[in-house]
């Protein structure tokens, strides 16, 4: 199929489908304000921005950023290419979709954002691109329903900071993080836990669990005792820009195989800030394309 028919074809799906505007347009997400040097928005950045932003409004313009040659997805549940991305929107109740991103980073060729989803129910996602060439070449997400209440700690999974400081630290950030869930998830060294952290000055976004180390701690010791096992057996990227690093690892959570997606803050050498998803991943006989999940 041509660039421009798939174009067309795309335009089209958006229009049977006329999914309906919010008041809030991808140009309209601002950073917060922050006393230190950041980031300017690049033009991928924005580009991703606006193709997520896509499936909410259906404006086919931004379907252009894709490399219509090559595009492999990795959602699970999205078939490959440009085709895929046209079923989704075509699967899409009229008006029903809604998307919110709220950060968005990036690391060399990769972007990756954090994005306030409801389509077919709310969720909160996690989003990587690849870019190649200046176009878009590849898809990585994983997602999780919304919790109808805050943590104990009264924080949602997405709010807080979302911009980008201490662009000259990423790679001493990124070292930092890969070294925690080296030490703590994949090798179970417990003890060394408490040296990634300022004491108990830890903001907690995960849904069960509250702020602070300790509280942490506690809930992995819950689990542990209740039965519920937690590994992490891979860690297949860590993506980062300055103080937000991304880690995107395979695992087992109550013995189903799952993606964990973490965002983590680091602040002065010490992780501060938290967020995550948490998803199944389905068995091979339901993938609607052979990409695997990472």
């Amino acid at each position: 199929m041509s660039f421009k028919r798939t174009i067309l074809l795309t335009a089209a799906l958006a229009a049977t489908v006329g999914i309906a505007a919010c008041s809030t347009t991808a140009s309209e997400v601002k950073p917060t304000p922050s006393s230190k040097v950041t980031v300017p928005m690049t033009d991928a950045k924005q580009q991703v921005v606006d193709l997520l932003k896509s499936i909410e409004t259906g404006n086919a313009g931004p379907v252009a950023y894709i490399n219509p040659n090559q595009y492999t997805q990795h959602n699970l549940s999205v078939g490959d290419g440009l085709a895929g991305f046209g079923a989704v929107l075509q699967a899409l109740p009229k008006g029903s979709a809604k998307v919110n991103t709220v950060r968005v980073f990036q690391d060399g060729p990769f972007v990756f954002a954090h994005t306030d989803y409801n389509f077919i129910g709310p969720k909160i996602g996690f989003d990587i691109f690849r870019f190649e060439d200046g176009k878009i070449v590849e898809h990585w997400d994983n997602l999780q329903d919304t919790p109808t209440q805050p943590n104990p700690s009264g924080r949602s999974m997405i709010d807080g900071p979302s911009v980008a400081t201490d662009l000259d630290k990423t790679e001493a950030n990124k070292a930092l993080v890969k070294a925690f869930v080296d030490d703590v998830f994949v090798n179970g060294r417990t003890d060394k836990r408490a040296s990634y952290f300022d004491g108990d000055n830890y903001i907690q976004h995960n849904r069960r669990v509250p702020d602070g180390l300790s509280a942490l701690g506690a809930a992995l010791e819950a689990m542990a005792k209740a039965g519920v096992r937690m590994t992490f057996t891979k860690v297949h990227k860590i993506l980062g820009e300055g103080n937000f690093v991304l880690t995107v690892s395979e695992g087992e959570f109550g013995g189903k195989h799952v993606a964990f997606y973490d965002l983590y803050r680091v602040q002065n050498g010490k992780i501060a800030e938290h967020w995550d998803t948490m998803q199944e991943i389905p068995a091979k006989a339901d993938w609607k394309n052979s990409n695997g999940k990472f």
